[in-house]
């Protein structure tokens, strides 16, 4: 696992970005997957920048999202769906039709969740995912608890992340009590894993994953276990990380031709 500290958000942003450019420069064809939430803003709105300069092009990319909630309407504004089409993907050139997530709204949810583990090893599994961490340790929606092992699946919503979430409702009590996420077993079949976190309070989750014990009860602790996985954080969320000192100068000792 690489850890690396870096000044802000926007820094953050322009990081990541670069090693998704990187990768579609490579491979115009990848494979993404994309999280919600906060923390990847800041790299949305960087590749953003990029395409519209003409520096990169989705138009033949994929992209799965992490997760979806289960029972909002198509097109609430809620809905990942929409929210990743709102923050990223409507704002580049990469085909609606590219974008995929688990249907929320399915009769069988047990065979949607199937189906969509099926979906992304027929396209040839994620290339490069994105996530985003949670105050109490989760990926996805892989709440404390989950199975190191887990497809993606129904999943219900602890009155923690529910509370977390509200700010995006008008009020915990319209955010939905299930999801249908990613397992932490499928989050690991991607090629490249990309945590970002930014902000105090995501410094115990992060000190955690990244130097805890690996443990379901830190559902991002599998990160530990991963070949290519790499943790982006400002320096506010890197107030907890001990070894701190050692990233920052492996960070500043990389060759540039590495990347991330």
């Amino acid at each position: 696992m690489e850890v690396v500290i870096l000044a802000d958000a926007d820094e953050v942003g322009r990081v990541v970005a670069a090693a998704v450019e990187a990768l579609i420069a490579r491979r115009p064809h990848a494979v993404l997957g994309l999280a919600t939430g906060s923390s990847p803003i800041p790299v949305y709105d960087e590749l953003v920048r990029r395409h519209r300069c003409g520096a990169v092009s989705f138009a033949r990319a994929t992209a799965f999202c992490l997760d979806e909630y289960v029972g909002l309407p198509t097109g609430h504004p809620e809905s990942y769906r929409t929210v990743i089409e709102r923050v990223f993907t409507g704002r580049v050139d990469l085909p609606a039709e590219s974008v995929h997530a688990p249907d929320g709204g399915a009769a069988d949810l047990v065979g949607a969740a199937h189906s969509y583990d099926e979906a992304i090893a027929t396209a040839g599994g994620v290339d490069l995912q994105l996530l985003g961490i949670g105050s109490d340790g989760h990926i996805g929606f892989n709440e404390p608890g989950s199975s190191l092992a887990s497809r993606t699946r129904l999943k219900t919503l602890t009155a923690r992340t529910r509370e977390d979430n509200a700010r995006f409702f008008g009020s915990v009590d319209e955010v939905p009590r299930h999801v249908l996420t990613q397992g932490v077993g499928t989050i690991l079949e991607a090629r490249h894993l990309v945590l970002v976190a930014l902000g105090s309070g995501k410094a115990d989750a992060v000190a955690a994953a990244v130097e805890g014990p690996v443990t379901a009860m830190c559902p991002a602790s599998a990160l530990q276990l991963h070949p290519h996985a790499t943790v982006v954080v400002d320096e506010t969320a890197a107030t907890r990380l001990r070894l701190a000192p050692y990233y920052r100068e492996t960070y500043a000792s990389k060759p540039e031709w590495q990347g991330l």
